[in-house]
C-alpha cells in the first residue's frame, strides 16, 4: 500500500508539472518584429516643364576601315595619321599582280566576244553560244572592277586618317590598314528613359555642351529615334546629327545635352526619400502598403531644389494615391512592419 501510495503521488506530481509546462508555453507570446515608425506622404502627379540631361561621347558621323577584300603585299600608302582627304583621294595601293592577270584575261575575252558576235551574225553560231560568251565577259569585267577597287583603293568622303596599322611593303594580313574619320560632322547615341519615347521625335533640336568650351554651345537634331527599348536599361536610343564645321570639338569627347520636352505629369517625390543601394547605382523609394514596407525600384529625372522626379523601373509600380514614406526609411527593408506617426521622429 504504501509503495503503491507513493507511485500514484509521483504521477500525480508528473501531470501536474506537464500541464503547468503547458500553460506557462501558452502564456507567452510569439517573438514578434516590433513596427518601425514612419511617416507618409501621398504620391500626386504634377504638371512639370520637363528637361532631361543626358551625356554620351561623340563619334565621328562617318568612319571608314581601310580592309581591302584581297590579301597581298601593300605597294604604297599614301597618307600619314592626321592626313585630310576628300572623297575620291587615294589611300593605299595594293600588289597588282591579280589585276594585272584579270586585265589581261579581259582583253582576250573581249577579242573573243567581238569574234563570237561577227559569227552570230552571220547567223554561223547559235544565240545560246554567244550568250555563254558574253556572260563569262561580264562577269569577269566585274571581277576586273573589284579588283580594281580593292587594288587601288580611295576615300569614300571627307575626313581625317586617324588610325595607320601597316607600312609601304608589308604583308596585309586583314587588320585595317587605315581608318578614316569625318570630323566635319559628328554623331552621338543618348540613352533616353523608356518613359519618354512618346515624347520624343525625329527632328527635335538641342544643344550638346563640353566642359572644354563652357560657354559654348553646339547644335544638334535627332536624326533616328530607334524603335526598340532596352529590357534591361528601359531606356530608347536616339542618333544626334551635329555639324562641327569649326571641327572644335571631336570624335571621343564627353559632352552632355539637354532634351527639352515640353510639360509632362510627373511623380516628383523629397530628394530625402530616395534611397541608394550600396555599392552601386541603384535607387529605390519605400511604399506603405498593408501594413508593409514595399521596395520600389525607380530611376531618377530631374531635380527641382530638394524634390525629384521618379520614375518606377517597372511601369505601374508607383501610382497617385500611394503612401511614399519620406521619413524613418533608413532601416527598413521590403516587408518591414510599420506604424505611421504623425509628430516628430
Amino acid at each position: 500500500m504504501n509503495k503503491a501510495f507513493q507511485f500514484a503521488a509521483l504521477c500525480l506530481a508528473l501531470f501536474s508539472l506537464a500541464a503547468c509546462g503547458g500553460k506557462q508555453q501558452q502564456a507567452t507570446p510569439s517573438q514578434q518584429k516590433e513596427a518601425e515608425k514612419v511617416k507618409v506622404q501621398l504620391l500626386q502627379s504634377e504638371r512639370i516643364a520637363k528637361t532631361i540631361e543626358l551625356s554620351t561621347t561623340l563619334e565621328g558621323y562617318e568612319t571608314m576601315n581601310v580592309s581591302p577584300s584581297i590579301t597581298g603585299h601593300i605597294e604604297h600608302i599614301y597618307v600619314e595619321v592626321g592626313s585630310r582627304v576628300s572623297k575620291g583621294s587615294p589611300l593605299v595601293r595594293m600588289d597588282q599582280t591579280q589585276l594585272n592577270t584579270t586585265r589581261i584575261n579581259l582583253a582576250s575575252l573581249k577579242v573573243e566576244l567581238d569574234r563570237v558576235a561577227e559569227l552570230k551574225a552571220a547567223g554561223n553560231i547559235s544565240q545560246q553560244v554567244y550568250d555563254q560568251t558574253k556572260a563569262q565577259y561580264d562577269q569577269l569585267v566585274e571581277t576586273e572592277r573589284f579588283q580594281n577597287e580593292n587594288t587601288f583603293v580611295k576615300a569614300q568622303f571627307n575626313g581625317v586618317v586617324s588610325a595607320k596599322n601597316y607600312e609601304d611593303g608589308e604583308m596585309y594580313t586583314g587588320a585595317p590598314i587605315l581608318t578614316l574619320t569625318q570630323i566635319s560632322r559628328l554623331k552621338a547615341l543618348i540613352n533616353v528613359p523608356e518613359s519618354y519615347f512618346p515624347l520624343v521625335k525625329q527632328g527635335m533640336k538641342l544643344d550638346i555642351v563640353s566642359e572644354i568650351y563652357p560657354n559654348q554651345t553646339f547644335p544638334a537634331t535627332i536624326e533616328i529615334v530607334y524603335p526598340t527599348v532596352d529590357p534591361n536599361t528601359h531606356t530608347f536610343q536616339c542618333k544626334l546629327n551635329i555639324p562641327n564645321g569649326g571641327e572644335k570639338i571631336r570624335p571621343g569627347m564627353y559632352v552632355k545635352t539637354k532634351l527639352a520636352l515640353g510639360e509632362v505629369d510627373a511623380i516628383v517625390v523629397p530628394y530625402q526619400s530616395v534611397l541608394k543601394l550600396t555599392g552601386s547605382n541603384d535607387r529605390y523609394v519605400f511604399t506603405y502598403k498593408d501594413g508593409e514596407a514595399h521596395r520600389v525600384a525607380v530611376t531618377l529625372g530631374q531635380r527641382y531644389d530638394d524634390r525629384i522626379e521618379i520614375i518606377p523601373m517597372q511601369p505601374g509600380e508607383l501610382k497617385e494615391g500611394d503612401q511614399l514614406v519620406v521619413t524613418g526609411m533608413g532601416r527598413l527593408v521590403d516587408g518591414s512592419p510599420l506604424e505611421i506617426v504623425t509628430d516628430s521622429l
